[in-house]
């Protein structure tokens, strides 16, 4: 059943928005077993929304959540690091790891270093308002977090935990 005028965002009379979209599913492609959805779909669905939770919270910051990703990096390296290690745990390309980077040593929350072994490597580290910023908007990122997980006690916790490790491990091992 399609939302109803007074529902929120995401319900509907009958289950959340995932269960009306496999509902629709099963009207168009009723030889299609669209099971994955249940879990993929809420997956998909729930981490929309947190970032753009997190975008919102970060509007008057003056970053981008990329941008905050490349610092959160930073910030919890005990080193400064390559623009490439970088780019591996934002997983942003490297054009985009090159552009964000500038736009971030322009604004004076990110510098540049030589690298003494190879001077063609340029290492990137927090500044002072750079460390300011995330140690000012990480613990706001995990408390709207813990919300999400609102209503999970500590065993369903660590069974949710374990089973999107797996999960997770299947995507990242995937070779499709």
């Amino acid at each position: 059943m399609p939302p109803t005028a007074d529902s929120e965002p995401g319900e509907t009379a009958t289950g959340d928005f995932i269960d009306h979209v496999r509902r629709q599913w099963h009207v168009a492609r009723p030889d299609l077993d669209t099971s994955p959805i249940e879990v993929l779909g809420r997956i998909t669905r729930i981490s929309s929304l947190a970032l753009h939770q997190l975008d919102r919270a970060l509007a008057g910051s003056g970053v981008s959540r990329v941008e905050f990703e490349i610092l959160s990096a930073l910030a919890r390296s005990d080193r400064p690091l390559r623009a490439s290690e970088v780019t591996t745990a934002t997983m942003t390309s490297g054009a985009s790891t090159t552009k964000h980077a500038d736009r971030l040593t322009r604004a004076g929350f990110l510098e540049r270093l030589p690298f003494e072994r190879d001077g063609r490597v340029v290492l990137l580290q927090l500044t002072e308002a750079g460390r300011a910023l995330v140690d000012a908007e990480f613990p706001a990122r995990v408390e709207r977090d813990r919300r999400m997980l609102d209503g999970l006690d500590e065993d369903e916790r660590a069974t949710l935990t374990a089973l999107l490790r797996r999960v997770a491990g299947n995507v990242e091992a995937a070779s499709w």
